[in-house]
């Protein structure tokens, strides 16, 4: 559905009133003077020969939520944003659900936010696999898709929520999966969406876990900030995720009451589809380091690629 050259659809539930006034507290809201903080934000924005001279008042309002709102910080994170997204253009050109490549993965895999929201107010997203016979897929697709989800939420899906809970199921994962994965790509991708993106990651579940799962935790684990280190959570049965998680929020195949997985994600597959001219369109939308003051950003040092990636070892 389009409305004034917006997509606008109901696949998200939103905040009650009431539960608003809690994550408004929780993020540090104030709605006397959020306006004028958007405002000092708009005017920098303006400032900055290096990035865009404007944008619009609903993205630049949860940049703010995601950082409590600090100023400082909603700067810093509003650069690197830019920044990334001529950083890796792997993950943020060719954004198009209509590519063979693409369609490919959305057949293999699912990870849809679920419509519902936590108690708490927090926005829960699965992510997981439908075949553990196939090849290793490509990673760097499958971020990108991930993104393309993130930037939709934050151009026009979210209106405030306490943050964000994933679910990740591990049933399909094999060594020799694991074993294909390219350290540098999952480092860029961990880099972007910690220091770009607007998110508050309150929990990581992983279900269905094997022995193979604290490998790859142990992995990954070094390319995390500590806060997010310590919210991962493994679990051996989907009783213990409810204590986390309640069934209401969740889809059937996880036990719960919300609806069906894969009609949450045929209904984001469509939404990524119908999103295509704006993809394109944000394509120009990013930081041109030839007009940044001062030194302009060195990649290599922005990931630390120093070739200092660890050996997978897998039993």
């Amino acid at each position: 559905m389009v409305y004034d050259g917006k997509y606008i659809n109901m696949t998200l539930v939103q905040p009650s009133p009431e539960l608003q006034i809690n994550i408004r507290k929780e993020l540090n809201e104030d709605i006397n003077t959020r306006d004028r903080d958007l405002q000092h934000i708009k005017e920098w924005l303006m400032k900055q020969p290096h990035l865009p001279d404007t944008w619009d008042d609903t993205r630049l309002m949860t940049f703010l939520r995601g950082c409590n709102f600090s100023l400082e910080k909603c700067k810093r994170k509003l650069d690197m944003y830019f920044t990334m997204r001529a950083a890796i253009p792997e993950f943020f050109t060719k954004r198009d659900m209509n590519l063979p490549e693409l369609q490919a993965l959305s057949k293999i895999g699912q990870g849809p936010p679920l419509p519902g929201l936590t108690p708490e107010g927090r926005r829960v997203t699965i992510m997981r696999g439908l075949d553990k016979n196939i090849e290793t897929p490509n990673l760097g697709d499958l971020m990108k898709i991930a993104l393309m989800v993130g930037d939709i939420r934050l151009e026009a899906e979210e209106v405030g929520v306490a943050g964000d809970v994933y679910v990740l199921d591990a049933s399909v994962l094999s060594p020799q999966h694991f074993a294909k994965v390219n350290p540098t790509i999952v480092k860029k991708f961990l880099v972007c969406v910690q220091e770009a993106y607007p998110v508050k990651l309150k929990e990581v579940h992983v279900v269905n876990a094997t022995p193979l799962v604290d490998t790859v935790i142990s992995w990954v684990k070094p390319f995390l900030k500590e806060k997010i280190r310590n919210r991962i959570h493994v679990h051996q049965n989907l009783e213990s995720l409810y204590k986390f998680v309640p069934q209401d929020v969740l889809p059937e195949e996880y036990g719960g009451t919300a609806g069906k997985m894969s009609d949450f994600n045929e209904q984001w597959i469509q939404k990524l589809k119908d999103y295509t001219p704006w993809f394109k369109a944000q394509e120009s939308v990013k930081a041109d380091e030839s007009k940044r003051p001062g030194k302009p950003t060195n990649y290599e040092d922005l990931f630390g690629l120093d070739g200092s990636f660890r050996q997978l070892t897998i039993d």
